[in-house]
């Protein structure tokens, strides 16, 4: 990919002090490498150079700083830089990955990124992600899989190498997905993910781009976003059921409580580490998950961040049912279509009569949680909060 060239030459992001939304695109590592006994030749490095530019897919901001730090190493040696300023996020973040590497050596640094190299083609050749034209499959999405068969359209949040963060992309198509199925002739709808992770949450890259409005249209836009997204599932007509199948992160866990049923695998968890960063709830999770766990519980979710397994979050009422991980999708499947065959105008009515008691509730809920999420992402505290867990980041 052109934008990816050596040693990240071309700076993917300007030196500037940049806003949360910015800031949070980037996650700091600190890079642990061992010496290897094979040595790169030059010749080797160049092509391996020149393979980066030819990546059809972006590898992560973590791959870039790790290429980063490697190239500079192995054609200047250790960091001889300054650091930069704590305020001066990204090129704080990049001097880091640099000065990681300690001393070592530039043979050793060539060798190490022809190798992270030639692993991250091999990874891009091999992807798990589910290719177009399975049975059933709508087109049009890129980042999904949506399939109609038996009565059941499934969602399948389809970029597993990213643990199905959710980027901008995404979240449109999601919203594509959810108002074809309210329409077609399918009775249940399914939303769940592929590969080891039902969602991570937010794709960190979401944030990178800022308009000629700066930072405030970004936030605004995104306020936007966020209001539209979960409004699709407040007026998501039929039944709503996901179906977590790994770990869940941030709007993925929040927006649970807009489902009709939650089905987890035993390895599933449920976190919202809003606060680590200086944020706040989404998703309505203001309001449902007090009224479905408690306040007490809910408090230690969206405001300490605690991280539930499957088993907690059923014990609190979050999750209907838990099953094995190896026998989840056969038992889930068969559950599912046997409900598929109820009759599916009675489903929908009384879901209608469940759900319009509240539904004016949770729009405004919806619209309050997104404003106050617009004002966090331009706060100095959650400029200082994000900060601190890169600098935490930095020193794993």
């Amino acid at each position: 990919m052109a934008g990816l060239a050596a040693g990240l030459r071309r700076p993917w992001c300007s030196s500037a002090v940049r806003s949360p939304l910015q800031v949070i695109s980037f996650q700091v590592f600190q890079l642990h490498v061992s010496r290897s006994t094979m040595r790169a030749s030059q010749k080797d490095f160049e092509n391996s150079v020149n393979r980066v530019k030819l990546l059809k897919k972006d590898p992560g901001n973590e791959a870039k700083l790790k290429l980063y730090a490697l190239y500079k190493q192995a054609t200047e040696g250790p960091c001889n830089t300054p650091k930069p300023s704590v305020f001066d996020l990204i090129n704080k973040a990049k001097w880091d990955a640099w000065n990681s590497l300690g001393s070592l050596s530039k043979e050793t640094a060539r060798q190490n990124y022809v190798d992270m190299v030639s692993s991250l083609s091999s990874s891009a050749e091999s992807s798990s992600q589910i290719k177009p034209g399975a049975d059933g499959e709508q087109p049009g999405y890129e980042t999904l899989v949506v399939t109609s068969q038996d009565g059941i359209t499934k969602i399948m949040l389809n970029r597993p190498t990213k643990k199905n963060a959710i980027s901008t992309q995404m979240y449109q198509e999601i919203m594509q997905a959810l108002k074809s199925a309210s329409k077609d002739d399918s009775s249940i709808t399914v939303l769940t993910g592929n590969g080891d992770y039902y969602c991570s949450g937010n794709d960190l890259t979401n944030f990178m781009d800022v308009p000629p409005g700066g930072v405030e249209e970004k936030a605004k836009n995104g306020a936007t976003l966020l209001r539209e997204f979960v409004g699709c599932f407040i007026d998501f007509p039929k039944p709503l059921v996901a179906l977590v199948n790994g770990p869940a992160v941030g709007i993925s866990v929040t927006i649970l409580g807009l489902f009709d049923a939650v089905y987890a695998s035993d390895r599933a968890t449920f976190h919202t580490p809003f606060s680590h960063l200086g944020q706040s709830p989404e998703g309505c999770s203001s309001y449902t998950f007090p009224r479905i766990m408690g306040p007490a519980k809910a408090t230690e979710m969206l405001i300490f961040g605690k991280k539930l397994t499957a088993r907690e979050a059923c014990a609190q009422g979050l999750v209907t049912e838990v099953f094995p991980d190896s026998t989840f999708q056969k038992e889930v499947w068969t559950k599912l279509k046997a409900y598929s065959e109820l009759p599916p105008n009675a489903m929908r009515i009384s879901k209608q009569v469940i759900r319009n008691k509240e539904k004016e509730k949770l729009h405004a809920v919806n619209a309050e949680e997104s404003s106050v999420l617009q004002e966090r992402w331009l706060s100095d505290e959650c400029r200082n909060a994000v900060v601190s867990f890169l600098s935490r980041r930095a020193k794993l």
